[in-house]
């Protein structure tokens, strides 16, 4: 499967952004998928993940609250709606395609090219 990530930007302190991840391929809804960040100097880190069916989903504790993900599988799109920005939102954000939803970026097989996003104080 082969993600596009799209959505990011630059946006103020308390704002909002969407995130999409458009993937290729008939076997979307068969994928759990992921968000996962990464700032300059740090590792890639873990945001949030939904399983096959949407039915459950999970989020890291700094985004609860603020961020949903969820998916429409009749459209191969996954989404990250991110409200209540931070400056330490700031990374480049990468979807990820992997057999079971989890945190551990390693066990995700599929990877889009990431999309910015900027948060001004």
């Amino acid at each position: 499967v082969q993600l596009q990530a799209s959505g990011g930007g630059l946006v103020q302190a308390g704002g909002s952004l969407r995130l999409s991840c458009a993937a290729s391929g008939r076997t979307f809804s068969r994928y759990a998928m992921g968000w996962f960040r990464q700032a300059p100097g740090k590792d890639r880190e873990f945001v949030a993940a939904i399983a096959w069916s949407g039915g459950s989903t999970y989020y890291a504790d700094s985004v609860k609250g603020r961020f949903t993900i969820s998916r429409d599988n009749a459209k191969n799109t996954v989404y990250l709606q991110m409200n209540n920005l931070k400056p330490e939102d700031t990374a480049v954000y990468y979807c990820a395609a992997g057999a079971v939803a989890q945190i551990d970026p390693g066990m995700y097989g599929y990877w889009g090219q990431g999309t910015q996003v900027t948060v001004s104080s």
